[in-house]
């Protein structure tokens, strides 16, 4: 970083996503979620180092692979993405329709062989089936990105990652700007998608609600670090969460006490030598001010 700081944004992370298997990723903005995302499709930005490894089923190394084998054989075939922001993903002077045919026609090779006509037709044909898969509205087609609302561009972007069937979609925050039907609709069919030939899925959310309508699995994300890993229906229901943010996470919804946590998160260029959740939670004692709990049968917690 600037000055020579150096910032963890994400550390220690490890978990498994088995075929057929959804894994939401929670936690407030800024601990390390979309990091973790861009890390996988080696999107992170130049001044950015990984280390550790990220292994796809047949053993490729997704941290150790180069430019090349990412943009040919891993993005959009092996492993898709729905953006956090897909209004700066979309090419602006194109339409919604071409990006869709494109995509197809790269990802599957619709039209591929066939006179121009019948190619024309099959991309068209591909292309509403996409949209129609994400509920976007035949309708906006033909509009440029700076056309569509916030949540028509985001069903937009969800129409692209789900062309290619790829055997793991990794969604950043997919039902961000869509209302409750939409994001009940999106959600079932991302579910769809996992339990279609044995797909994965990771879902990086803030909507709880959508991640329990979702997940197998939850993990818990707190600047930088994975502090709690559980099936979702232990995490939602019972016993529920075992680490105190966790519980706060949870507490904050509307439906149960609508409480928030208090305080704000630490920086994570200055995290604290112990726990960094310590300054927030009613729990702590000078052990957790002062060493860093280990994440050990799927929490990370002194007193878990």
């Amino acid at each position: 970083m600037p000055g020579g700081r150096y910032v963890e944004a994400v550390t220690d992370a490890c978990f498994t996503l088995a075929p057929g298997e959804s894994l939401a990723l929670v936690g407030e903005s800024g601990c390390g979620k979309s990091v973790l995302a861009s890390a996988l499709l080696g999107l992170l930005p130049g001044n950015a180092e990984t280390a550790g490894s990220a292994r796809l089923a047949d053993g490729l190394d997704l941290l150790a692979a180069d430019e090349r084998t990412l943009a040919r054989t891993v993005r959009g075939r092996r492993v898709a993405l729905v953006p956090q922001s897909p209004a700066a993903h979309l090419t602006p002077v194109r339409t919604v329709r071409a990006h869709l045919e494109e995509t197809a026609r790269e990802l599957t090779g619709t039209g591929s062989g066939r006179r121009p006509r019948s190619a024309r037709t099959a991309l068209r044909a591909a292309a509403q089936a996409a949209a129609d898969r994400a509920a976007f509205p035949g309708s906006h087609l033909d509009r440029h990105p700076h056309e569509l609302s916030g949540g028509l561009a985001q069903r937009a972007a969800t129409a692209l990652a789900l062309v290619g069937d790829a055997p793991l979609l990794l969604a950043d925050e997919p039902t961000t700007g869509l209302d409750r039907d939409l994001v009940e609709r999106t959600v079932d069919e991302l579910r769809a998608h996992t339990r279609a030939d044995g797909r994965a899925l990771l879902m990086i959310t803030h909507d709880l609600s959508a991640a329990e309508r979702i997940a197998d699995t939850v993990a818990v994300m707190y600047a930088g670090r994975i502090v709690e890993t559980a099936p979702a229906a232990a995490f939602f229901g019972r016993p529920g969460p075992r680490h105190p943010y966790a519980r706060g996470l949870l507490e904050a919804l509307p439906e149960r006490s609508f409480t928030p946590v208090p305080g704000a998160p630490p920086e994570l260029g200055a995290l604290p030598p112990g726990c960094a959740f310590a300054a927030r939670c009613a729990a702590a004692d000078p052990l957790c001010r002062t060493r860093r709990p280990a994440l050990i049968e799927g929490v990370a917690c002194h007193h878990a």
